[in-house]
């Protein structure tokens, strides 16, 4: 645009669009474009049109498109013109894009900036280029005289894009010659050849066959049909899913608790533990990994940052715990809401069709929130109580609110975020909750009055039954519930849970300290039934035979047949320094090192001695430190030409190009040679993490998705994962580092 035009445009509608457009909000995460936003939209830089069209719905798009067949981004076009393309009254529309500054100019007339067309693509409407040997014609006519496979062509092809590629494009022949569908309308006239293997469906015709420049059911928003419920119906529905979720969770912290999953090498989770977890928790693997993303975004779960990381829970897991029903679920929900990643995209293919596995940086989707929100809003906006039918029918509306935003993945979104909110509470038949419009309105209280409300009341009591089962009817309260998982296993959940009670449950009870007598008057204060005879017996004879044979820990003895020598070092002070305790009338176990025992005794007085095995004596006394012996190197004759090893060759060039890295930064510094490459990365592990905990800066060499070999010189502040990441946000993927070196002042 000229900068004229852009200065009278300025000085005339400056109180106009230009104020209304700052304070037009884009939606619910998007600020207000500010002025240089609108100057350079004005002015047509390409990226601040795209960005302001993302969210236009499909039939503001199909006006712009409209400008840009009518030529308004050369010169202004009457408003009649484009209402007559479009097929209907578009005073509304236009007025949106006048207030984006994606159109001006008088009432009458429109014009558009020249980017739009940069924007949108090279066919607006997915219609081709005019041909004035049309103008005039009856097309109608004509099409209707052509036989279905040359109308089939002249369809696909006014479906968008206008261009095809065929062989047949190059090839000019007479209507009477003519053989194939496309050699036919060439000769007819109804196809354009671009090239010798192009054709391209006129504009014209591509209205003709339409049936007008767009179809009269894209300019229109879907309907979206919807069941009506009680909201208390849906609060309650939802509610069952969070209890169900909550108690995943707890099962994946517990297991994960006590066998950690490992990190793979290139970050996340592996195939055989995701597998391994679902089966455990009787979920399927989507389940699965929604469980995994979230226990990790939450802060539950964290890699361990070690040389073989590990997936491990971390503090905040007791706490949360320990928390109520409400205040658990809140922390679950507003991890989902915030999570910066799509984890419904795990199974899928990355570009090079490899697998992406569940906490992987392959998952990253910095505006998923985003996305989650629009979805969870446009169910907001039905009444109270109102659940969709069908997810279909959300997505075909969603995506003519915004056909521009979200881009390929943008329906699999929707899927994926009602399939998550589902699983998680968030709705329930198809509607979003109470505590759901609480948390979209950021109001945490008014959430956790919604889901406590939603949720059964806790009991505090259970039914015992004759075949050793113990039916909970509802949630039980924290305590109760902590004791019958202790003592009891858990047969089938649900609203009311079923728990069995077997030796190996009672005998597990008994483990944690639990005596015979306190089980008993568990049950008999706790049961609303009367305790049957079979579980009395069952625990007295468990608990007659636990604890008969004991083990525990030590780390040495001392073993002696003359039992007065025993009973003199037991009373000695030494006894109680290296907690000597008497196990048999000739042994006694202490938890220290063997050699610290011997050397208490005998400064004591005492003249013990160490024994092996096979009971001889042996010389236990610290031989002094140690180092690896290094590897001797090959001689070499006298005159003999040395040759230089492949490893000494890429120690020379890894060396050589750290120092090139190093020498080009503005202070003089040194860089050690780098270490790590190949299936080599521990060492290079080691080296990151010694940077990250003093400081450092590290030089590294890495690999992009593009095979691309480049290097940097980082500070990394955290090492986990899978990935580096460094203080200026800097992100890469640990497997496509293959060197690193510390730069040294």
């Amino acid at each position: 645009m000229p900068a004229t035009s852009l200065a009278d445009w300025l000085r005339a509608e400056s109180d106009g669009a230009l104020t209304e457009l700052l304070r037009t909000r884009r939606d619910l995460s998007t600020p207000p474009p500010s002025d240089s936003t609108v100057l350079a939209t004005r002015a047509g830089t390409p990226g601040s049109v795209a960005r302001a069209c993302e969210d236009l719905d499909s039939f503001t798009l199909a006006v712009l498109e409209a400008c840009l067949l009518a030529g308004a981004d050369r010169d202004p076009v009457p408003v009649e013109d484009i209402a007559k393309l479009v097929g209907t009254d578009v005073t509304e529309p236009l007025t949106r894009l006048r207030k984006r500054a994606l159109a001006w100019g008088a009432d009458d007339a429109v014009r558009v900036p020249p980017a739009v067309r940069e924007a949108l693509g090279p066919f607006p409407a997915g219609l081709g280029a005019p041909s004035p040997s049309l103008e005039g014609e009856d097309l109608e006519a004509r099409l209707a005289e052509l036989p279905d496979d040359e109308r089939g062509v002249l369809n696909a092809l006014a479906a968008g894009p206008p261009i095809g590629r065929t062989r047949d494009a190059g090839i000019d022949l007479s209507l009477e010659k003519a053989e194939t569908p496309v050699q036919k309308l060439l000769a007819r006239g109804l196809l354009l050849r671009r090239d010798d293997q192009t054709v391209e469906l006129p504009r014209e015709l591509g209205i003709a066959v339409r049936g007008g420049a767009f179809a009269p059911g894209t300019l229109t928003e879907p309907g979206l049909p919807v069941h009506p419920h009680q909201p208390s119906t849906v609060d309650q529905a939802a509610a069952g899913e969070a209890m169900e979720f909550l108690r995943h969770t707890e099962s994946l912290l517990r297991a994960w608790s006590a066998a950690p999953p490992p990190v793979l090498k290139s970050g996340g989770l592996g195939v055989r533990e995701l597998k391994k977890l679902a089966k455990d928790l009787e979920i399927d693997e989507a389940q699965a990994t929604l469980l995994a993303e979230l226990a990790v975004g939450a802060g539950l779960v964290s890699d361990s940052e070690a040389t073989a990381p590990e997936w491990v829970p971390t503090t905040l897991t007791d706490s949360w715990l320990a928390s109520p029903t409400a205040q658990r679920w809140m922390t679950l929900a507003q991890a989902w809401l915030e999570l910066p990643r799509l984890p419904g995209m795990a199974g899928g293919r990355d570009a090079k069709d490899k697998p992406v596995a569940p906490l992987s940086e392959e998952l990253r989707r910095p505006l998923a929130p985003v996305a989650r929100r629009r979805v969870l809003a446009a169910l907001a906006d039905l009444p109270e109580g109102a659940g969709v039918k069908s997810v279909d029918e959300l997505v075909a509306v969603l995506a003519w609110r915004a056909p521009r935003r979200g881009g390929r993945l943008r329906d699999e979104t929707v899927r994926w975020t009602m399939a998550e909110a589902s699983a998680l509470g968030l709705v329930g038949l198809g509607g979003v909750t109470t505590a759901t419009r609480a948390l979209l309105a950021d109001d945490r209280p008014g959430a956790v009055e919604a889901i406590l409300d939603a949720l059964p009341a806790p009991v505090g009591h259970v039914l015992l039954q004759a075949d050793l089962t113990v039916v909970a009817p509802g949630p039980l309260e924290p305590e109760l519930a902590a004791e019958m998982t202790a003592v009891a296993d858990v047969e089938s959940a649900g609203h009311a849970t079923v728990y069995r009670i077997t030796e190996t449950s009672v005998r597990r009870a008994l483990d944690t300290g639990r005596t015979a007598d306190e089980l008993h008057a568990l049950f008999k204060a706790k049961s609303a039934t009367p305790v049957p005879q079979g579980l009395s017996y069952l625990v007295d004879d468990v608990a007659r035979r636990h604890g008969r044979l004991r083990g525990g820990v030590a780390a040495s003895f001392l073993r002696c047949d003359d039992e007065a020598l025993l009973a003199e070092v037991l009373a000695h002070p030494v006894a109680a320094e290296h907690d000597l305790r008497l196990i048999a009338p000739t042994v006694v176990i202490s938890p220290d090192p063997l050699h610290e025992v011997l050397a208490g005794l005998r400064a004591a007085g005492f003249a013990p001695a160490a024994e092996g095995p096979d009971g001889r004596v042996v010389d236990i006394r610290p031989g002094g430190r140690r180092l690896p012996a290094k590897a001797r190197a090959a001689r070499r004759n006298p005159g003999e030409q040395a040759v230089l090893t492949e490893d000494q060759a890429t120690r020379i060039v890894s060396n050589l190009r750290a120092g090139d890295a190093a020498s080009a930064r503005r202070r003089g510094s040194a860089v050690r040679a780098p270490v790590g490459g190949g299936a080599d990365t521990s060492a290079t592990l080691e080296l990151l993490s010694r940077a990250t905990l003093e400081r450092r800066e590290v030089w590294i060499g890495f690999v992009d998705s593009r095979g691309t070999a480049s290097q940097r010189v980082i500070r990394p502040v955290r090492v986990g994962g899978g990935v580096l990441e460094g203080e200026n946000n800097e992100r890469y993927s640990l497997h496509r580092i293959t060197s690193a070196a510390i730069v040294e002042d």
